[in-house]
């Protein structure tokens, strides 16, 4: 079992550039990207060898937080929907010290929608593999420090990061640019699970000042092939998951 982990080693040095801790500023450009619908699915997450156990609604809860804390602070006037699927993780546990002490894993796919146009950005799921940040606690793996739900929290604002970094490396899908906002208490999220429709209205004044995200064409989602990076293939077995279905999609 430890020798699984190994080829995961090699993708560490990658891992170690994510820095979550980077929203005391303005926000980087990203057009005119207003966060709609935030949704988070993770029915079918696998966990790793070597993983202490976490729930469909903990990792639910993870996730949604750490995107709404990063995108919701973005105030365009155009809505866009992320849709993200929770695919495998590992929170690791107390292992041999230095060499083969385990590291937290967390493999994602995530889906944008324009919501004027009401289709998908990227036509095919996007997969994102993050490890916990490195330094202090984790030097020697943060099953020794950390509870599990600290461990879920790092790794979904690791992940919710990379996803910006990914979308800004995208940055023609988010039309005009707009002047860059200093940080901001983010809005209330208006996190969804697949196949429902937003509950929350806006405030009367918010209501006002921006759109309101339009009803997204019906169509009938489609299996979507997931591709594992090299280090996170090497922990999780191929995973089929349905596609997060589309805002307001039954």
């Amino acid at each position: 079992m430890f020798r699984k982990l190994i080829p995961l080693a090699l993708c560490m040095a990658a891992a170690a550039c994510t820095n979550p801790n980077d929203m005391d500023g303005t926000t980087p450009d990203l057009g005119d990207f207003l966060l709609g619908h935030n949704i988070v699915v993770a029915s079918k997450a696998q966990e790793g060898p070597m993983s202490r156990t976490a729930s469909e609604a903990e990792w639910k809860t993870a996730m949604t937080d750490a995107m709404q804390e990063r995108f919701g602070r973005y105030d365009g006037d155009h809505y866009y929907h992320i849709g993200t699927s929770i695919e495998g993780y590992v929170l690791a546990q107390p292992g041999i010290p230095l060499v083969l002490s385990p590291k937290s894993i967390l493999l994602v796919n995530v889906t944008v929608w324009d919501d004027e146009l009401g289709k998908k950005l990227n036509e095919k799921p996007h997969t994102i593999s993050v490890i916990e940040t490195f330094g202090g606690h984790s030097i020697m793996g943060s099953g020794y420090t950390m509870e599990p739900e600290e461990q879920m929290r790092g790794l979904a604002r690791n992940a919710a990061k990379e996803i910006e970094r990914w979308m800004l490396e995208n940055r023609e899908w988010f039309g005009k640019s707009v002047a860059p906002t200093s940080l901001k208490a983010p809005a209330p999220a208006a996190s969804m699970t697949a196949g429902t429709t937003a509950a929350t209205a806006a405030s009367p004044a918010a209501t006002a000042a921006t759109p309101t995200p339009a009803a997204s064409t019906a169509t009938t989602a489609v299996p979507a092939a997931t591709t594992p990076t090299p280090g996170a293939q090497a922990v999780f077995a191929p995973a089929i998951e349905p596609e997060v279905l589309g805002p307001n999609l039954p």
